[in-house]
């Protein structure tokens, strides 16, 4: 699916519209065209600083804030690559801890589209080779990479020696490009998911995940030993304790004294965070100190994941003290972790929007008894759930009468202030239609 990426800067925006003429205008899985198109800039994945490569269906850029986060309040400068953006395209390549710059931006697509010609790299391809091209030429010490769409054959896991390789959640989602009939390939959907995903593992790289059902486990170990690592995994090597809203690290060589509080909301959060502190942990040193740890864990923030939005001109249209909360999920793994972060709120004013390639009632389920209210809206720009669809079947799957299609946003939130007189507001379904929301509120991220 193309990203549509826009830009207000002039120079940027006529690569982006040359990319787009260029690319094949999908997703396109395979190493092939992204070895070709680095070889021809010289190899810059070759020349990274140490490196965290960061995979999973769910909570992997929350990771790699966390990872950011922590190694920043150590004093490091980190480079970092994160997809996709939801405002505006510099938000996936961050220079020494500071977004892409228009100009520098530019210049790169630039150089990076003058060598792709004749390949069909894809948007990804071509972002990619650009943010490697970036951090081989500015000096920094650590570099974060997050997978873009599985693993094994993502444009990303050209880089062949990552100091340490995450994988946060796991779930089912992309299902026409990851599960695909494939000889030797596990066809239980999650075990082929995890199959993919540990596809970035490589030899001489520290390994770290989440804890899975069983049958996953045995084949993330077997994928870990078949490159000579070991895991360093949530259950047996590391866990979190919850304590209200934190939690405490510990693991079998180390454990962390403070508690810690994240920022971000939900249980889910709390583990990516300890994700991330296990990755440092098994990092080849230096590592943070205790303090950064916390500082890092109370300060990462990801735009879009259980976001409180701000004042602004969205937040204004529902008056009174409500609060409108924004989260990017869309998948049914991600419909799980929004029921566990709501449990304990008073049911919301749901207003939804959804690609047409996704899973809407899987997404919506988990959280049914959650749902106030339902107000479905199209996502500018890309293909979708019509808003009448999505409406059906919440009334007919979910037994929530209340169900209302909207022509966007603001006449979603219009319609909750005209009837419906209390009870929060949470805007949900698409990573997309966040970056609507953002935009609209003015709360750009930086």
């Amino acid at each position: 699916m193309a990203d549509h990426a826009r830009s207000d800067d002039a120079a940027v925006q006529a690569q982006l519209d040359r990319l787009a003429a260029l690319s094949p205008g999908r997703d396109v899985l395979g190493l092939e065209r992204i070895a070709e198109l680095c070889a021809r800039l010289g190899n810059p994945q070759d020349r990274l600083p140490r490196t965290f490569h960061v995979a999973g269906t769910n909570g992997k850029g929350s990771t790699c804030a966390y990872l950011r986060a922590m190694l920043e309040a150590s004093g490091r400068r980190v480079h970092a690559y994160t997809s996709p953006h939801l405002v505006r395209f510099n938000e996936r390549i961050r220079l020494a801890g500071t977004l892409i710059d228009d100009a520098l931006l530019a210049a790169l697509l630039a150089e990076v589209l003058d060598q792709a010609e004749g390949l069909q790299a894809s948007f990804f391809e071509v972002t990619t080779a650009a943010a490697f091209l970036a951090f081989s030429r500015v000096p920094t010490d650590d570099c974060i990479i997050e997978v873009g769409l599985g693993g094994r054959l993502d444009a990303t896991n050209i880089i062949a020696s990552p100091a340490v390789c995450g994988i946060a959640s796991l779930g089912i989602d992309h299902e026409a490009f990851l599960l695909a009939p494939e000889e030797g390939v596990p066809t239980e959907a999650i075990e082929r998911i995890a199959w993919e995903k540990t596809g970035i593992f490589k030899p001489g790289a520290a390994l770290a995940t989440l804890r899975y059902p069983d049958a996953v486990m045995r084949l993330v170990g077997e994928r870990a030993a078949a490159v000579g690592g070991a895991l360093f995994s949530e259950g047996d090597a590391w866990t979190i304790e919850p304590e209200g809203d934190g939690f405490r690290w510990q693991s079998k060589s180390g454990s962390i004294d403070e508690r810690l509080k994240p920022r971000m909301a939900g249980l889910h959060q709390m583990r990516n965070a300890g994700l991330a502190i296990a990755m440092l942990h098994i990092a080849p040193a230096p590592h943070p100190g205790e303090a950064a740890i916390a500082a890092g864990v109370s300060g990462a923030f990801w735009p879009g994941r259980m976001q409180k939005l701000g004042p602004g001109p969205l937040t204004a249209l529902p008056p009174g003290r409500r609060e409108v909360w924004l989260d990017g999920g869309h998948n049914p793994d991600a419909g799980n972790a929004l029921a566990r972060a709501l449990d304990a709120r008073p049911p919301l004013h749901i207003v939804c929007g959804l690609l047409r390639n996704k899973d809407a009632m899987g997404f919506l389920r988990p959280f049914a008894d959650r749902i106030a209210s339902f107000q479905a809206v199209p996502i500018p720009g890309h293909e979708h759930h019509d808003p009448k669809d999505l409406c059906h079947w919440v009334q007919s799957d979910l037994g929530i009468l209340d169900a209302q299609p909207c022509d966007d946003v603001r006449a979603a939130l219009r319609h909750i202030a005209a009837h419906r007189p209390t009870g929060d507001v949470l805007v949900c379904g698409s990573l997309y239609l966040a970056g609507v929301v953002l935009d609209l509120n003015d709360e750009r991220p930086d």
